[in-house]
C-alpha cells in the first residue's frame, strides 16, 4: 500500500507547541536561546542509593528519589538487569521484564511457603471484592476457567486411552 507523505504543516495540530503565546507553561518558563529553564524549580538533593537501582541505559543518572523497598534478587533480578541493558524502545527491553515480573510472583509464592506462611490466592486474586459487588462475572469468569480445564483434561485421557 503505498502512502502520499503529507506536508507536515497540512496535518491539523502539527506544531501547536512551537508559539510560545500558545504554551500554557509560558509563564513558568523561561526560554533564552535554545535552552529552557525552569524557573521556579530546583533539583531536590540525590537520594543515597542504599541497594541496588537498575537504571535506563539513555538516562543514566538516577532520580532525585528512589524506591527501595524491593531490590532486584533472583532469577527475576538477573532478567531484569538483563533488560536494562536495552533501549527502552525495544522488545529486548520490555518483554523480559514482563517475564521478571511474572517470575516475580512465583518467587514470592515459594518464600511464602518456605517461611511457613501458606499463599492466600483467593484474597490476592481480589474475589472477596469480586463477590462482593461483582458476583455474576465470577461465577461465569470461573465457570468457564472450569470448563476449559475439564475439557483439557478430557483431550488429555483421551489421548493417553487411545495409545495405550
Amino acid at each position: 500500500m503505498n502512502q502520499t507523505i503529507k506536508d507536515p504543516e497540512a496535518i491539523p495540530g502539527w506544531g501547536i507547541d512551537a508559539n510560545p503565546s500558545n504554551d500554557p507553561a509560558w509563564p513558568i518558563k523561561i526560554r533564552d536561546g535554545a535552552r529552557v529553564h525552569s524557573a521556579l524549580w530546583n533539583r531536590p538533593p540525590q537520594q543515597a542509593a542504599t541497594v541496588e537501582v537498575l537504571v535506563s541505559n539513555e538516562y543514566p543518572h538516577l532520580p532525585a528519589v528512589t524506591g527501595v523497598s524491593s531490590p532486584p534478587s533472583g532469577l527475576s533480578g538477573m532478567l531484569r538487569r538483563w533488560a536494562f541493558r536495552y533501549s527502552e524502545s525495544s522488545y529486548g527491553h520490555w518483554l523480559p521484564l514482563m517475564l521478571a515480573d511474572r517470575i516475580n510472583a512465583f518467587e514470592g509464592i515459594i518464600l511464602d511457603v518456605i517461611k511457613g506462611r501458606p499463599p492466600h490466592f483467593m484474597a490476592e486474586l481480589g474475589w472477596p471484592a469480586e463477590w462482593r459487588y461483582n458476583r455474576l462475572n465470577l461465577v461465569l469468569r470461573n465457570l468457564l476457567r472450569l470448563v476449559l480445564l475439564a475439557a483439557v483434561i478430557w483431550g488429555i485421557v483421551a489421548l493417553c486411552r487411545r495409545h495405550a
